[in-house]
């Protein structure tokens, strides 16, 4: 079956060309000359990486603190207890437990986007791989859920710390804000977005390791930017 396209789809393809390469304020402005939808769209980065993501040292798992937030409330849960779950309270978790925590998860319930734990807590939410890891949620040191100073850790992810990890493709995906953005801070949180990418090369990859990136919208198109 053809791949329809709405009307406004088509509209926003034909502001520009798909085989060229855009700065990122040029992008940025492709995308706010668009047909509009009736919400504020998301803007995300998608990038090509250079990598075999069968092998376990070219795997790409990190969090990039975007200058400007992603313009969305994002909710944390916190697995910790004592003075720990107090810290996380107190600095703007959503949700903060201990064994009663763990058991909710357990049942079902994952309605929250990040899920911190301090390192006692492993013992006890070793277990919840099987729920949290399809889900991309299982704490790690690796992107920074996993914390000693979880005070931080929350305030950070609140305030619009996202996580960067490749898929199966070898490919990552990184909402960098709303479009009703100002151009200046979108490209402020892209640019951090490609520093943080770039401290990330793994040693064993021999030729370019940003192959593609895209911008788009919720409901647009993506445009090529150079890299």
């Amino acid at each position: 079956m053809a791949n329809k396209r709405s009307k406004r789809f088509k509209e926003a393809e034909s502001k520009f060309n798909k085989d060229n390469d855009y700065d990122i304020s040029e992008a940025i402005n492709l995308l706010k000359s668009f047909p509009k939808p009736g919400f504020d769209e998301t803007v995300e980065i998608s990038v090509r990486l250079g990598i075999n993501p069968k092998n376990s040292d070219q795997q790409v798992r990190t969090s990039v603190g975007l200058p400007n937030g992603t313009g969305k409330s994002v909710q944390v849960a916190v697995f910790a207890e004592g003075d720990d779950a107090d810290f996380a309270r107190s600095a703007g978790a959503d949700f903060v437990g201990s064994d009663d925590l763990v058991a909710k998860v357990e049942d079902g319930w994952m309605d929250f986007d990040v899920a911190l734990a301090t390192p006692p807590m492993m013992r006890k939410i070793g277990k919840l791989g099987r729920f949290l890891g399809p889900r991309g949620l299982m704490p790690s040191p690796k992107n920074g859920t996993l914390c000693e100073d979880v005070e931080s850790a929350v305030a950070d992810f609140k305030a619009g710390k996202v996580e960067i990890r490749n898929d199966d493709g070898g490919n990552v995906h990184i909402p960098v804000g709303k479009l009703s953005f100002g151009i200046g801070k979108l490209e402020e949180n892209i640019v951090a977005v490609f520093q943080s990418l770039q401290s990330l090369r793994p040693p064993g990859v021999g030729h370019r390791f940003l192959e593609k990136a895209v911008l788009s919208s919720t409901m647009g198109p993506g445009i090529k930017l150079k890299i």
